[in-house]
């Protein structure tokens, strides 16, 4: 089996990467944007009827936390709908047996009922902050629904939780919450500061998830959920969570101590907390017969492992 990963450098195509690396039934393609940039429409679809793949898996985007997706709006929705299209077009072109999108939990309505479940895609307005991307994150949903519809095609879409681990965005300004709460405590710990201080009450609740038991769920579902048994449920992609939620109070106690980090939390009341709760319902996926694996302490200390040891990898 052929198998072309997108986005193979980033933190979800890097650990489906190392997944199957070892597996001697399958042929791994990956590609360097100097050689293959996938904003590029023709040359995208060159390559892709060239190799001819068997199994492509969508994990290219351009991502970013709360500032960078309301600065870069324009950047954010152009270039992940180039990018998703141009995947998604080629290989129904090139006869791809099966496609794994992968999109994110942020194209759900600001104010979904909790836990949210797949039926509530559309079902009231985004959040406004990362309204581009989560548009362009549908658009790719949805495409690869009609695609099935219109052609038949065997192509998924996947909404993973807020994810975490190796490879992950650290940068103080345009990572998510773990990452960037995971490098103010190191830089605390090392520059012996008295306390770090968290924005809101430290009530908010977030479901967090592994970013390992992420690529394990996408291969379990690549290999027991075909396009026809998704769509047959009038959902057009399948969530994937831990179905555990703490909050940021936990989570900031949780990262304090897996870095080892001895000085007070405080929490600024005057700032907001954001969405008092996000989790999502992986019933679904549960009765697909996955379940996440990998404890939020277990995961902390992993991550914070490969922190210390990749500093020269680290994006911030």
């Amino acid at each position: 089996m052929k198998i072309f990963i997108a986005g193979h450098k980033g933190m979800v195509g890097s650990a489906i990467f190392k997944k199957l690396i070892n597996k001697t039934d399958i042929e791994i393609h990956t590609v360097e944007k100097k050689t293959l940039d996938l904003l590029d429409q023709s040359r995208v679809f060159q390559y892709f009827c060239y190799h001819n793949f068997d199994l492509v898996i969508d994990c290219a985007a351009k991502v970013g936390g709360i500032h960078s997706n309301n600065t870069y709006r324009a950047d954010f929705i152009y270039q992940n709908l180039q990018i998703q299209n141009n995947l998604i077009h080629a290989s129904y072109l090139s006869k791809v047996k099966k496609f794994l999108f992968l999109g994110s939990s942020c194209i759900y309505p600001k104010f979904a009922e909790q836990p949210i479940k797949e039926e509530y895609l559309l079902a009231s307005p985004l959040e406004y902050t990362n309204e581009s991307y989560a548009i362009a994150k549908i658009a790719g949903i949805k495409m690869c629904e009609s695609y099935y519809k219109q052609y038949g095609c065997n192509f998924i879409s996947v909404m993973p939780t807020n994810l975490y681990g190796q490879n992950d965005n650290f940068h103080p300004q345009n990572s998510h919450v773990l990452p960037g709460l995971l490098h103010r405590f190191h830089l605390a710990k090392i520059n012996n500061e008295p306390f770090v201080e968290i924005w809101g009450t430290g009530k908010a609740k977030r479901e967090f998830m592994h970013v390992d038991d992420m690529a394990d769920a996408c291969l379990h579902i690549i290999n027991n959920l075909e396009a026809k048994d998704l769509y047959s449920q009038n959902i057009s992609q399948i969530n994937i969570g831990s179905g555990f939620e703490t909050t940021i109070h936990e989570l900031a106690e949780k990262i304090s101590l897996a870095v080892g980090y001895e000085g007070l939390i405080k929490f600024d009341l005057s700032k907001p907390d954001g969405t008092m709760r996000k989790l999502l319902d992986c019933s679904r996926l549960k009765k697909l017969g996955y379940t996440a694996k990998i404890k939020l302490e277990d995961g902390l200390k992993d991550t914070y492992n490969w922190y210390l040891n990749n500093q020269d990898k680290l994006k911030l």
